[in-house]
């Protein structure tokens, strides 16, 4: 059994049940919290206070939308990351997490515009969803 799951490429190992996990079983478990987690937070804040009501955050209880909205942030960086994940070789992953949760969209576009820069001329831009390089 341990030379089957050392042959297993490390991040898809569920080391407690030296199983593989597909790459569709994880990304299905990553959306599918991404959303469950949005919903919850959405409701949330709703029975806080309507969204029409929010008043700016002049006054209370605004905090709710805000969380809601850095919730909605969030989830959005971690889908954007998702795809870098993919598409980054395994050194440049932890750096590119780092900075995505931390920058936002600033890193976003940085990322971006990188990989424009790296698209030969006369390539598709379809080329920007693949990868490149080996994982």
């Amino acid at each position: 059994m341990s030379q089957f799951v050392s042959k297993i490429p490390a991040p898809l190992r569920a080391p407690a049940l030296g199983v593989r996990m597909k790459p569709k079983a994880i990304l299905y478990a990553i959306f599918s919290c991404i959303l469950i987690t949005l919903v919850a937070v959405t409701l949330w804040a709703s029975l806080q206070q309507p969204a029409w009501e929010w008043t700016g955050l002049t006054q209370s209880p605004n905090h709710a939308w805000t969380i809601a909205t850095l919730t909605d942030a969030y989830g959005g960086f971690l889908t954007f990351y998702t795809w870098v994940f993919y598409k980054e070789r395994a050194a440049g992953r932890l750096l590119w997490f780092v900075l995505i949760m931390t920058l936002g969209n600033i890193a976003m576009a940085a990322f971006m515009l990188r990989e424009i820069h790296r698209l030969p001329a006369g390539a598709p831009v379809s080329d920007l969803l693949k990868r490149t390089a080996p994982p």
